[in-house]
Formats: structure tokens, sequence, C-alpha cells
């Protein structure tokens, strides 16, 4: 496309997932359909941990605004994917799509940071319990997600504003399901060495850093754990951190295979699936790595939805 008629239109096409164009209906089913589990399970783990006075703990606080971020984060791509497959349209406004990576940018890093900051709850939790109360208040845990929410949104406000000064003039085609960095970055026919320079600078210690903070707790926790005399001790500690720890290992292997594995496999369509997997997949199946082996949280989960019910069930035996 001519730099001229793409300035004019200020449109880009997202091709979608691989063979998308094949079984638009069913594909856009299927994502609704775990959209609608990752939005429903997140915001039940919300309102159990705003409701429950048991779960106001500094952990639980944390597992709040994570869900909160999933229900955010599978928001930013799967609504726009599947009516660009059910009206067969997969076109994009360049405002759009910038508003697009913004979002995106901003809740995977706050993902990544939340994750890192519940590692640290744990390690602390189990090697130093004595000093838990002092280390990890539910005051310290506000002020440590605030923020972590502003160093999300500078970041990603940082990448969205070096993008908008690029122009885009050999193709309007993202070979993508969303706009992300790496496939608009290959469409501009500007000088991208700066973004690539921040990318490299800024943006891969920002996801690095959570990482090796994650790594560097649970390999703490382990060390402490060896040294418990008994069964039960380990086997509690473990059950601990399982849920998180699930979440961890699914979250980066999947980023890690679109960012930071070696150049020469890569695929746009190998990328756009893995993409699908903590874009999507992570926050949907969130809530229940959470409340499957959690008895506290199943109880408050079990309050949130009985008691409309109770409620409803009163209403009508009074009339």
């Amino acid at each position: 496309m001519e730099k001229g008629n793409l300035t004019a239109t200020r449109e880009l096409v997202l091709l979608g997932l691989p063979g998308s164009s094949a079984h638009p209906h069913v594909l856009a089913t299927l994502f609704l359909c775990m959209y609608l589990v990752a939005v429903l399970g997140n915001t039940l783990m919300v309102l159990a941990v705003r409701s429950d006075s048991r779960l106001h703990s500094p952990m639980y606080l944390l597992l709040g605004h994570l869900a909160f971020v999933d229900v955010c984060f599978v928001s930013t791509t799967v609504p726009k994917m599947a009516v660009n497959l059910l009206t067969g349209t997969s076109t994009i406004a360049l405002a759009g799509c910038l508003a697009q990576l913004f979002f995106f940018i901003s809740f995977v890093n706050m993902d990544s940071l939340l994750l890192c900051a519940m590692a640290y709850d744990r390690y602390v939790a189990i090697c130093h319990p004595l000093r838990y109360a002092a280390l990890v208040s539910p005051r310290f845990c506000l002020r440590l997600v605030a923020g972590l929410w502003a160093l999300a949104g500078l970041h990603a406000l940082l990448h969205t504003l070096l993008m908008a000064r690029l122009s885009f003039c050999a193709s309007n085609v993202i070979r993508h399901f969303f706009c992300d960095l790496h496939p608009l970055l290959q469409l501009s026919c500007s000088d991208v060495s700066l973004n690539v320079l921040v990318i490299l600078s800024v943006g891969a210690p920002l996801a690095l850093t959570p990482l090796a903070g994650i790594l560097t707790s649970y390999g703490l926790i382990l060390c402490t754990v060896l040294k418990l005399t008994s069964a039960r001790g380990k086997q509690r500690a473990f059950s601990t951190c399982s849920g998180h720890l699930s979440l961890v290992v699914l979250f980066y292997s999947s980023a890690t295979a679109v960012y930071f594995s070696p150049a020469s496999p890569h695929t746009p369509e190998g990328d756009a699936l893995s993409a699908a997997v903590y874009a999507v997949v992570t926050p949907m199946l969130n809530p229940f790595l959470y409340s499957l082996r959690n008895r506290e949280v199943k109880v408050a989960l079990q309050k949130v939805l009985c008691e409309p019910l109770s409620a409803a069930t009163a209403t009508q035996d009074g009339r």
C-alpha cells in the first residue's frame, strides 16, 4: 500500500490467528466462551476477596488485584478479535491500534509485576513467618500496587508514544490478532532504532526483573522447605505455592516463546498462538488454579454464589 493511501485511511488490518479464515464463527464462539469464563471467574474472585474478611490478608489482596488485571487484560484483545471474526471485518484504526497497544503493555506488565509481588509475599510468609506482619502489611500492599500501576502505565505510555511517531507505508497488514510491538515495528518504514533501543534497555529489564525476583523467591523458599523436618509442613508449604507457581510457569513459558526465544524459528503464526496462551488462557485459568486447592477461597466463592440465591429465596417466601 502506498504511503499516501495509508496516511489517508489510517487503518490497519489484523489477520488474526492461523486458520481463523476457515472457520471464523467456530473460533469466535470458542474465544467468546473462554472470555466469558475468564471474566466471570476473575470477577467472582474479586468479589470473594472483597466480601470475606478472612481474605483481607496481603496474599489475597494481591490475588484480588491480579484477578482484576486479568479481566482488563483479556478484555483488551478478545472482544475486538471476536467482532472481526463474526462480522468478517479485520480493520482497526491506527489510533485504536495504539490504544490497544498501550493497554496491552500496561496489563501484561501488571501481570508479571503482581506475580513477582505474590512470590515475595510467599517468601516472607514461609521463610520469615514471625516478621510477616511487619514486612508485608495491607498498607504496604496497597502502596506497592499503586506504584506498580504507575510503573506499568509509564512504561506502556513510553512505547506507545514512540510507536505513534513512526510512519507505516510498506504494508498495513498485521500478522497477529492484536496490535503488539514487534508486528507493528515490522510494518514501519521509519527508523525504528530508538524503539528497539528502548525495548532492549527498558522493556527487557522490566520483563526480566520480575522473573528474577520470582526465581530468587522460590529458590529461597525451596531451601527453607527442604530444611523442615515435618512432612506436613512441607506439604502445606508446597500447597500454598502451587497455584501461584502454576500461573508463573504458564505465563512466562508462553511469553518467552514470543519475546525471548531465538529469532530463527520465529513465525508470526507461532507467535500469535503463543500470545493467545498468555493473553487468553492464563487469565481464564487464574481463578481455577487458586480456588481448586485453597479452602479459604472455596468458602468465600461459595458465599458469594449462595448469598444472592438465599436472598432471592427469602424474598419469594416473604411474598
